[in-house]
């Protein structure tokens, strides 16, 4: 048996603007979500994994990257594609154009989401 990653959880400060990000900008998908203790708890992504993102109006601890998180990275089917409607839609701060890494051989960009996470968007080959 292998054991597998299911998804990774981020807090945000903003639940609709996450959605408007990553699902109509994106192009993820909204999976599922449920209520617990006031806190909405949402699940996007694809066919291999999913984001949850955890939002509680109430609560005061801190949103956005900090200590070693470095970014997301999410499969797409065209990078520049990806790239050119996330940028029409919601406008994000570049970190990283598309470009291709030699090192790995696929077209990638790098994009700040509305909380401030990376999301790199890596070309499938």
């Amino acid at each position: 048996m292998t054991n597998d990653v299911i998804h990774t959880a981020l807090r945000v400060s903003d639940i609709d603007a996450t959605l408007d990000f990553y699902v109509d900008g994106l192009g993820l998908e909204l999976n599922w979500e449920f209520t617990s203790d006031g806190v909405r708890n949402v699940y996007v992504g694809g066919d291999d994994g999913e984001f949850q993102f955890k939002y509680d109006p109430d609560s005061d601890e801190s949103v956005g990257p900090a200590g070693g998180f470095d970014h997301l990275a999410v499969g797409v089917d065209s990078t520049d594609e990806t790239f050119e409607r996330l940028v029409d839609h919601s406008d994000p701060s570049v970190v990283t154009e598309p470009t291709t890494m030699e090192e790995i051989g696929r077209r990638v960009a790098f994009v700040e989401d509305p909380d401030g996470y990376v999301v790199e968007l890596v070309e499938r080959v």
